[in-house]
């Protein structure tokens, strides 16, 4: 694995393992789940790994934290340059506009990250779907997709739909909530107003879901508001929505895909489309892609979007990493 080919979140893998137990352990209590995970793969994929790689991913660090005094800067400066460091700038961004702007102590919500889906829906079940869809807006995208499943059909298309409609949480809706949270988990903290892009949220929610249940709510969302359904939907990322990358990004997430996987989601896609993939591939790689797709015969439909939602989620974990750039249009990037 050469040391250009590394991730963000393989280089801060690499750097807390040659930190060594105590010290990594001490910096993943500062970490959210999803940045628990997230770290804790990488190290996982980490196969082979040699001296001058640790030793590389070290003295970046080190030259790049030593070019920061953080008696002379203030603390979100110097956080700044050290995620930025240790995760890549893209996936830095995202951690940052969470670490910046949170309380020192852990609000419900954000307890909520660290249970299990079916856990958290049966403390919110029961609450009203406003609440529910506070709550939801809070956490992140595929943790808030798997605790939507757990719920009834009509309950989750109502929180949805109340998902899309929010523009802004008022201190009230969030003192609410904190006290819904304080009943079950035993946390209560003052909240300020927080703006909340209720159409993208409801959009990278659904993304998150299964195919069957993502059909099932867009359904329900236009039933309910055509206008609105329709504006998720626009928000939504599909697996056409590739075709928006460039020839190193689909290089770049060719490689992170599985080669069944990408046989089963080609099925029945665009020509062009498939031309991306086999055009960015070796001509013996697309030869060998085009053969499994033949052998593989007719394969079922929900198969084909399972494939492709899987796809989704690697481009949207790449370009969160900032290693493939995702875009819908000229100004919305996901």
């Amino acid at each position: 694995m050469a040391d250009q080919e590394l991730t963000g979140a393989q280089r801060a893998a690499i750097l807390m393992l040659g930190l060594g137990e105590d010290s990594a352990t001490e910096i993943m209590r500062h970490m959210s789940a999803k940045e628990v995970q997230a770290v804790g793969e990488a190290m996982a994929s980490i196969k082979t790994l040699t001296n001058d790689q640790v030793m590389s991913v070290m003295q970046d660090f080190q030259r790049d934290a030593a070019d920061v005094n953080p008696l002379a800067l203030g603390a979100s400066d110097f956080t700044k340059r050290v995620m930025t460091q240790a995760f890549g700038e893209g996936k830095a961004k995202t951690i940052l506009n969470q670490v910046l702007e949170k309380p020192d102590e852990l609000n419900g919500v954000e307890a909520l990250q660290w249970m299990a889906p079916k856990a958290i829906a049966e403390v919110l079940v029961e609450e009203h779907p406003q609440i529910v869809a506070t709550v939801l807006t809070q956490m992140e995208e595929d943790h808030a997709a798997a605790v939507l499943e757990q719920f009834p059909k009509e309950f989750r298309a109502d929180v949805v739909l109340r998902i899309a409609r929010m523009e802004i949480l008022d201190p009230a809706a969030m003192e609410e909530l904190d006290r819904v949270m304080e009943s079950q988990l035993g946390k209560m903290q003052k909240t300020p107003p927080k703006k909340v892009e209720g159409i993208v949220n409801a959009a990278n929610i659904l993304n998150a879901t299964s195919s069957d249940l993502e059909n099932e709510i867009l359904d329900a969302l236009r039933g309910a508001d055509q206008i609105l359904g329709d504006k998720v939907k626009e928000k939504m990322f599909i697996f056409d929505n590739l075709m928006a990358l460039d020839d190193r990004g689909f290089q770049r997430l060719i490689r992170d895909i599985a080669g069944d996987n990408l046989a089963v989601a080609l099925k029945g896609v665009d020509e062009s489309l498939a031309d991306r993939f086999f055009g960015n591939m070796s001509e013996r790689a697309a030869d060998i892609l085009k053969d499994d797709m033949e052998a593989k015969g007719p394969i079922k439909l929900a198969e084909v979007e399972a494939a492709q939602k899987e796809i989704i989620r690697i481009a949207q974990s790449l370009a969160e990493e900032g290693e493939i750039q995702l875009g819908k249009g000229e100004d919305d990037y996901v």
